[in-house]
């Protein structure tokens, strides 16, 4: 199943739901839709903050990171089922994964490790999306995903693959503006560059997150609040396109109910500021 963002609902600027932030979020103001780890979760016995959150009426999005679209196997079936079970227990708008590399030969990564942007590639991952799709019952959404290095084959940019990825399986976007800003860090991908080359008509939705910085790489942590920097990237984002929504992801180390509410002030602020500069 594929769409665009004309399909979606407006979801605003939500929070990624973390068992450690439940009652933060529950008793947070300004907080419209949720993400959720969706191997975090089982569908037939939701935690009851989610219950609780969904009966105010809040959209909660599965956000998977282990399926692996990016590798040479099939995806499985039984990851799928999962995932289109979260969206069904949760009456979710869409189920988003992310356009990485995570298994081969049954050993795990360990980590969301960058796919190899050749033609070969594509067409193997083109195929593992339609599968995907195919299996859900919401559209899927691919996140763009922070590196440390490229691989040296790589014939495409990240942001040239995604959007014939697009081309193909019309699958929509989840943009990370942090690893955007990681991957210009790291590998001196510009970018402004990138969202001038997404295809960002089939943008899903948006995250921002916080790192730092060790021994000359960033590191993309969801551990700190977000630089300015990342929440320049946003503006630039928004400057070409309304996103539908806007989410926070904050994975440990988890700050007081004050900080999170700044983070999000922060990030609508960035929302409606055009023009900002960012290095190309």
């Amino acid at each position: 199943m594929s769409g665009s963002k004309r399909d979606l609902p407006d979801l605003g600027v939500g929070i990624g739901w973390r068992a450690e932030l439940d009652l933060t979020i529950e008793r947070m103001a300004g907080v419209d839709f949720l993400e959720v780890v969706a191997e975090n979760v089982r569908p037939a016995d939701l935690p009851e903050s989610l219950r609780v959150l969904r009966a105010r009426g809040l959209p909660v999005v599965p956000h998977g990171v282990s399926l692996g679209v990016g590798g040479a196997e099939r995806p499985s079936a039984d990851r799928l089922a999962h995932l289109a079970a979260c969206a069904q227990a949760l009456d979710s708008p869409l189920v988003s994964e992310h356009l990485a590399f995570v298994r081969g030969g049954g050993m795990e990564a360990g980590h969301l490790l960058p796919v190899p942007r050749t033609r070969w590639s594509l067409r193997v991952i083109t195929e593992n999306v339609r599968r995907a799709q195919d299996s859900l019952p919401v559209p899927l959404a691919l996140e763009n995903v922070a590196a440390i290095f490229g691989w040296p084959d790589d014939e495409l940019t990240e942001a040239e693959f995604l959007a014939e990825l697009v081309e193909r399986t019309g699958v929509m976007l989840l943009i990370d503006v942090a690893n955007l800003y990681t991957n210009q860090f790291n590998l001196g991908l510009s970018a402004v560059a990138a969202l001038d080359t997404l295809p960002l008509e089939h943008l899903a939705y948006v995250h921002v997150a916080g790192g730092y910085e060790h021994h000359g790489i960033w590191h993309d942590t969801h551990t700190t609040a977000a630089p300015q920097a990342v929440l320049d990237v946003l503006s630039e984002l928004c400057a070409r396109v309304s996103p539908s929504g806007v989410l926070l992801e904050w994975d440990d180390e988890y700050p007081s109910d004050a900080a999170l509410a700044t983070e999000l002030s922060r990030i609508r602020a960035a929302m409606h500021r055009v023009g900002a500069e960012i290095p190309r």
